[in-house]
């Protein structure tokens, strides 16, 4: 091994969510010998520790020793539970989102995906009604339910992924990231949550801070009213996209104070119950005063946990990296293992499992890939 990358450890020690402390106990050195592991101060790292490492952090040794990959910058993060989150696991979220999107540029040698489809006032329309209304006009959604968001926003060039993370504080976030100058933006979701509703929401908050906010400045130094303004844009912005005020209207209105009516209503809307009474106040269908009362009975009913349907409209799973990345295997392009090591030679070499749990791919596929049809991405060439 000719060098050390102390950068790529400090990323895939904090990818994992520890701190230098619990990484040092672990691999039985100092929390000084670390920290200078990762400032460069100590250069020659024994090869039996960069295997301790490699053992502990889960990324190959290889990893260790590459160059940072310079053409990915990343933007502003919007996380919808900034406020109650430690840092640590924001950071080890953020950190993962980078990774997804050095592969996405990887990807994009190979297959084109579909391209960015947002229109050009982006950020410039503060009304988030306004924004939801335009949006849908723009991708030509009509009034009428969305049948599938994630397929939506998929189809329109954004990137959604699941994380998985220790603590249930973080529900989704979005992130901003620059590749040679063309943006991407990666909408991340909870894999804790299983109900289509509630996911659903989650998209079109996301969406919302897309269209309506900055995406330059720095997330962490805004007060709590400036947070809090920004999600109430995001949700408001969501209501109005996933519930358009024309068609919804006139469907709810039609027996705008029975909680058995907004279930039916959900079945074919997919939004939840409580999203929809909100909606309903928001748009004067409904009082201040009988929304809290409905809001009261559905805490009594337990519905603020769990809501009828929650477990029978099940959400889709994100599919736009995994479909390029089965059109490379099911085309011989690559076996799953001279995808595994392409990846590496192009400066991002990882183990095939955690591969497999960033890209949403079946545990095994790149071990034993069973090929599946492929929907939005279509098979390039590439010169090498």
């Amino acid at each position: 091994m000719k060098s050390f990358n102390g950068n790529r450890l400090k990323m895939a020690r904090q990818y994992r969510g520890m701190t230098v402390e619990e990484l040092s106990q672990k691999i039985n050195v100092s929390k000084q010998a670390v920290s200078q592991y990762e400032t460069g101060k100590i250069e020659d790292v024994p090869f039996q520790k960069i295997l301790a490492i490699s053992g502990t952090l889960n990324f190959p040794y290889r990893y260790f020793a590459q160059e940072d990959i310079s053409n990915i910058k990343t933007g502003a993060t919007y996380f919808r539970s900034l406020m109650k989150t430690s840092k640590k696991y924001r950071l080890a979220q953020e950190i993962k989102m980078e990774h997804i999107a050095t592969i996405y540029s990887i990807l994009n040698e190979y297959v084109t995906f579909p391209h960015l489809n947002l229109p050009g006032w982006i950020g410039e329309i503060s009304s988030p009604a306004k924004a939801a209304k335009e949006l849908r006009n723009f991708w030509e959604l009509g009034n009428k339910p969305i049948d599938n968001i994630m397929r939506t926003v998929e189809q329109n060039g954004i990137i959604v992924t699941t994380f998985a993370t220790d603590t249930d504080d973080i529900d989704a976030f979005s992130q901003y990231i620059d590749m040679n100058g063309s943006g991407v933006y990666i909408i991340a979701l909870s894999s804790n949550k299983e109900s289509s509703a509630r996911i659903n929401f989650d998209i079109a908050h996301e969406l919302g801070h897309i269209m309506l906010h900055e995406w330059s400045e720095d997330e962490e130094v805004l007060s709590r009213e400036e947070f809090k303004a920004k999600e109430k844009e995001a949700n408001e912005f969501a209501a109005a996209f996933l519930l358009p005020e024309k068609s919804f209207a006139q469907e709810v209105s039609l027996d705008p104070q029975k909680l058995d009516y907004y279930v039916q209503l959900k079945r074919r809307w997919k939004v939840s119950v409580a999203a929809m009474l909100y909606r309903s106040c928001s748009l004067g269908i409904i009082t201040q005063g009988q929304y809290q009362y409905l809001m009261r009975v559905m805490q009594n009913k337990g519905w603020r946990k769990s809501e009828p349907l929650d477990n029978t409209i099940k959400a889709a799973n994100p599919s736009l990296l995994s479909d390029a990345v089965d059109l490379l295997l099911v085309n011989n392009v690559f076996t799953p293992k001279e995808f595994v090591d392409e990846l590496g030679d192009m400066g991002l070499a990882m183990n095939p499992d955690e591969l497999e749990i960033l890209l949403n791919l079946k545990k095994g596929t790149l071990s034993a890939h069973n090929a599946e049809p492929f929907k939005m991405v279509i098979l390039k060439s590439k010169k090498k």
